[in-house]
């Protein structure tokens, strides 16, 4: 390919400059709002500061020193971990079994998934579901009404479409089960469609906010989103009640940013270990042959 021009290569960095600056400045005066001082605070007029003066971990300290923040971390930490996990098995299942060409029942069930992308169910029908198997105010209507994602099964058979056929005949000529052959030689070739998928369930999990606000009833069992939209959004003040500080609280707007980066970190922190599979991941079936 011809090189490209000077002056093309400068108008892309300046592009990219900004497109790196519209993200990371709100971000950054964020984290800096979040370790401001009382006075840093004062002397912004009690807006967002670019830049922490006096820096203060006492909004983090009062946060997470028991209250309602440290249990939505440990409530969506948990609903992240069990269903990331149990959607994984049940996606890889599903689409290994739609994926072999003969296997029984197969094309009518796959019409079901593809179904499922194109229609949802509607929100009455949802909640009249999960009020009819019991599972108001209970942490399971955060996992078992989105268990399988449709649009996830299609990538990942397709991905097992596109394994070497030779492999299974060789499993069958040994007399290996399907389950065998799923676990000993489908999975541990498909590190890279397990490791997007499974970040793509973990983001889903972590902010389930409309689910949650549906299904739980009572504020002891509210997940992180929860408490972002209740202490954030909405602007609700955060007393004593919430967290179990015994000092006085810090001002308000650290408090409120200390929780929103509370609930950015964690998935940003997972992001590096899944990055080199994550290029391939994104790439399947997009290049044929």
């Amino acid at each position: 390919m011809e090189k490209p021009h000077p002056l093309t290569q400068a108008l892309k960095f300046v592009v990219l400059a900004f497109a790196v600056a519209v993200v990371l400045v709100p971000f950054w005066s964020v984290i800096a709002t979040s370790l401001a001082d009382q006075e840093t605070i004062n002397a912004a007029g009690g807006g967002m500061v670019m830049w922490p003066g006096g820096i203060s971990l006492d909004a983090y300290q009062a946060v997470l020193s028991g209250g309602v923040v440290t249990r939505a971390v440990v409530i969506s930490v948990t609903i992240t971990v069990v269903g990331t996990l149990l959607s994984l098995a049940a996606t890889a299942g599903l689409a290994y079994w739609l994926s072999r060409p003969r296997a029984w029942g197969a094309k009518p069930v796959l019409m079901l998934v593809l179904g499922a992308v194109l229609f949802s169910p509607g929100l009455i029908p949802s909640y009249l579901v999960v009020k009819e198997f019991h599972l108001l105010d209970s942490y399971w209507s955060l996992v078992l009404p989105v268990l399988v994602n449709a649009f996830n099964v299609i990538v990942m058979r397709a991905f097992f479409q596109e394994l070497p056929k030779e492999l299974f005949e060789s499993a069958a000529i040994d007399g290996v089960g399907a389950g065998t052959v799923l676990l000993r030689i489908v999975l541990p070739l498909s590190k890279a469609v397990l490791a997007v998928i499974g970040l793509f369930y973990a983001v889903a999990y972590w902010n389930a906010f409309f689910n949650a606000l549906l299904y739980i009833q009572s504020s002891e069992k509210w997940p992180m989103a929860l408490v972002l939209r209740t202490y954030v959004v909405n602007q609700t003040t955060i007393g004593g009640d919430q967290v179990s500080s015994g000092e006085a609280l810090p001002p308000q707007l650290p408090l409120q940013m200390a929780i929103l980066v509370i609930a950015i970190v964690p998935i940003l922190l997972v992001y590096p270990f899944l990055q080199r599979h994550f290029a391939k991941g994104v790439m399947i079936g997009a290049v044929k042959g």
